[in-house]
Formats: C-alpha cells, structure tokens, sequence
C-alpha cells in the first residue's frame, strides 16, 4: 500500500501557495509516495498541483477531489493533461459528485442524476484525456470536441464512489476510487470486493482503492476522538458519508479515525492494506493537549512510506 499525506488542511498562512508548495516538497523529502489536495472552496487542486509539480521530481501529486459538475469534461481534459504535462506525468485526477447541497443549493446546478451524470461525464473525459477525437450525445453532455497538450500521458482517474452504484461504474469505466469516512468493515465488505468484481467484469485491470481517514499518533485518545468529532462533524450530516458511516456502525468521524500509540495506529494502517486498499490517504490533524501530535504522526508515516506497507 502506497502512503499519502493530504495537503493543505491548514488554515490562513498554512493554506497560502508557498506554504503548501513547502509542504509538497516536504513530503517528496520525507518519502512519501504521493500528496493529496481537495478542490473545496479555496486553491484550485489542478492548478496548485500543475505548480507543485515544477517544484518536485518524483512524488504523486493527486486532486481528492475535483467536484464534475462545475467543470466540463473539456475542461477538466484539458487542466488534468496541463497538469500531467507540468509534472512529467506524476499527476492523478481523482473526480466526485460533490455533493446536493453544494451542487443545487450553492451553485444552482441539477443534481438529479448523479450516476447518468457520472457515465456521460466518464464516456467523454477518458477518451479526451487519452487523445482521442470524441463524438459524444447523451443525455447531459453532447461534445465534439479533442483535446491535446505536449508531453501529457493521459492521467490516472480515480472517482470518488462510496454506494454500490458508483462503485460499480467506477470499476467499469476508470481507474479506481476514492473515499473518505468509510471505515475498515465498510472498506473490506463493500468497497473493496465491488469496485474489483466490476473491473474483472470489465476485463480492467484491478483498480487503485484510495482511502482517506482522520489519523494521530496520539496517548491523548479522547481529546482526538473529542477534536475529531468538531473538526469533521460536517461528513456525519452529509448522505454520502453518513451511509458509510452508518455501515460502519460510527456515529460520527471520531469513530472512524485512526487513533492510538504509534504501535496501535501502524497496526491499523497495515489492516487496511490488507484489506485490499491500494493508497492511503493521511488526514493528520491538530489534538487539544497535545501539541506534537502531528508531528508524530508524520514520522511514524514517513517511515512506513519508506519502508513499503
């Protein structure tokens, strides 16, 4: 299992470009195998990633994730090959719905068929990002349009699918998912065995499985478990997440992270590997009472980075 650490979950200065350019290089020192940015309401990923990619040499550099709806699969296309191309092709696009209250309430935009939406949006990014002239009319999108940009290979895309619907398309049409506040049961029962048994039935290779989960290295058990559930209290009221949740039997994020003495947390990581997820994506974040939390945690991943999972 690849380890990855998130950037860019700071707030103010922490979320400045240079901050987060540091903390890219930071984690290529470190040897981490990839970095992760969300595209929420501040820098744009693609773009941020694009220029993080003149800065380093060898790292992943991966959105978690692109909302589709706001952005044409033209569009998307053309950034996600910029990006390839900036970094020498160490670039991954990881792409999701978002989420009805984002998309209708805030942006405006119908919501109502996200799994159509996601089918027509596939059907015309995959071929454009491989170069291919697309002629495509569906329901949502009809494009005739081609894309290309010098030195791109067409990026890995990973979706962002945590119901079994989405999980299946993801498994027949890209390269893998991306979740988020689903834990270990949900990850090995559910994710896991339907994304693979899609992509078999598509004749796709087996598919990346991109976790994402709150994480410390901590003694100071309740103040993370207390911190966890104010600083991710959002996912417990958003649908999506609450039904991984709910699957997992959490009532909230708290229940999900991945908590503990540096043994008890490497121990729960290398579960998940062998669960089947493919690419772990660090959330570290800041304890009341214990100052060094997340440094700590970042050692302990850096050294499971380096010496494989």
């Amino acid at each position: 299992m690849r380890i990855g650490i998130g950037v860019g979950a700071g707030a103010g200065d922490e979320n400045s470009i240079s901050s987060m350019i540091k903390q890219v290089q930071r984690a290529e020192e470190s040897g981490f195998d990839s970095v992760w940015v969300a595209n929420i309401f501040g820098v744009d990923a693609i773009t941020f990633l694009a220029m993080a990619g003149r800065e380093t040499s060898k790292i992943e550099l991966a959105t978690g994730v692109v909302p589709t709806y706001p952005r044409h699969p033209t569009v998307m296309a053309q950034q996600a090959l910029t990006a390839a191309a900036a970094s020498e092709n160490r670039f991954t696009l990881g792409i999701g719905l978002s989420h009805k209250v984002v998309i209708e309430n805030m942006m405006g935009l119908d919501y109502s068929k996200p799994i159509r939406h996601t089918r027509e949006y596939l059907s015309v990014l995959i071929p454009l990002l491989e170069g291919e002239q697309v002629r495509f009319r569906g329901e949502e999108y009809r494009v005739a349009a081609q894309v290309e940009v010098g030195g791109a290979k067409r990026p890995p895309v990973l979706v962002a699918a945590l119901g079994p619907q989405m999980l299946k398309l993801a498994g027949k049409m890209a390269d893998g998912t991306v979740t988020w506040m689903g834990g270990p049961k949900y990850l090995a029962e559910t994710a896991v065995p339907t994304i693979r048994a899609a992509a078999a039935e598509a004749g796709r290779p087996a598919p990346r499985i991109a976790a994402g989960f709150p994480i410390a290295v901590t003694n100071e058990v309740e103040s993370a478990r207390a911190t966890a559930s104010k600083v991710f209290a959002v996912y417990g009221t958003l649908p999506s997440y609450r039904a991984v949740l709910d699957i997992e039997g959490a009532a909230d994020a708290s229940s999900v992270a991945i908590l503990g003495s540096a043994a008890e947390v490497e121990s729960q990581v290398r579960a998940l590997a062998a669960a089947g997820v493919t690419d772990f994506n660090a959330s570290a974040y800041a304890i009341e009472g214990d100052p060094n939390a997340i440094s700590r945690t970042y050692e302990l991943l850096a050294g499971l980075a380096k010496a494989g999972v």
